[in-house]
């Protein structure tokens, strides 16, 4: 369910500004979630409370009379005090996170368990899942997301990058044998990750590009299937480093094309806005960044927009 508060905030900023663009800035948000949030006070209203053009916006009548009763709203919310939360130089509270179920496995752990020792008085809710929530709808705090596709109605800082290796376990290559160039893929039982997109893989070596079309009996949106499906010498997939790493270091997975590699996928911390951010959730944040540093591409806050578009 949307903030009546902050979408409020959001409508009054823009009936002050002129521009939802405008408003949107000034309240550290993305134009989209913006657009978003009076769209949904035109939707409580039950009628149209802006024109609109390509240049500015007005009030309509039913917009200048709704006025005084959202400045109100606003006027009250900040008379709140929330004790223990909001007055806290501590970080404290609960906070919801989404991620997935392999970066919760393999990756986030050790990051949370010195998060909660480092902060005790934050409540961690963890929700694991392969499926991209609505962050507003779902209530959720942050979302780590493993992608190169991004949502353009959040706020985005980079965490890190996440790189990935083609594997297979040694009695499959030892039957099928060992590719040496990526085309020989399209001869092999390639297990697919549904998260890494379609059957068509793109494998990178210095300036070279190849693209190859793979085929296999298994497709699952859980890696870890996957790796079990490697391991019992099902094929060749293509997974995250960090999540076949043991593998590879005990000798029960081994790199298939070392010498080439798919495209990072960047590591994000994903949120709706920063607008009256909680101190936990900003805590929480940096703390992942700093866990995340050794990664490449660790860096500054923006847009999920401005990230698609190579803005830094």
């Amino acid at each position: 369910m949307i903030d009546r508060i902050a979408a409020s905030e959001v409508f009054l900023a823009s009936v002050e500004l002129g521009s939802i663009s405008a408003a949107a800035e000034r309240l550290d948000m993305s134009r989209a979630m913006a657009s978003r949030y009076v769209a949904a006070v035109e939707t409580w209203a039950g009628v149209r409370l802006l024109h609109r053009s390509t240049r500015h916006l007005s009030l309509t009548g039913a917009g200048e009379q709704l006025l005084p009763t959202l400045k109100t709203l606003v006027a009250l919310s900040d008379r709140v005090a929330w004790p223990g939360i909001a007055q806290s130089a501590e970080p404290c509270g609960p906070l919801r996170v989404s991620l997935s179920v392999i970066a919760a496995q393999s990756l986030m752990g050790e990051a949370f368990a010195s998060f909660m020792a480092r902060y005790p008085r934050v409540q961690l809710e963890l929700l694991a899942t392969n499926e991209r929530v609505n962050l507003i709808e779902e209530r959720i705090d942050l979302a780590i997301r493993i992608t190169n596709e991004l949502d353009p109605q959040l706020i985005c800082r980079p965490l890190g990058q996440c790189h990935s290796v083609l594997c297979a376990a040694p009695g499959y290559l030892a039957v099928h044998g060992h590719p040496s160039h990526p085309e020989q893929l399209a001869q092999h039982q390639c297990l697919t990750y549904t998260h890494f997109g379609p059957r068509q893989w793109t494998l990178y070596r210095d300036d070279e590009v190849c693209q190859v079309t793979v085929s296999g009996g298994l497709k699952t949106n859980e890696a870890t299937l996957l790796m079990e499906a490697l391991r019992w010498q099902g094929g060749i997939g293509m997974l995250p480093r960090f999540a076949v790493a043991p593998l590879l270091a005990s000798g029960e997975l081994e790199a298939v094309l070392p010498e080439w590699a798919p495209k990072p996928l960047g590591m994000h911390a994903l949120y709706s806005t920063r607008q009256h951010m909680p101190l936990a959730l900003r805590a929480l944040i940096d703390h992942l960044a700093d866990v995340l540093a050794g990664s490449a591409g660790a860096g500054s806050y923006r847009t999920a927009s401005a990230v698609e578009e190579g803005v830094t």
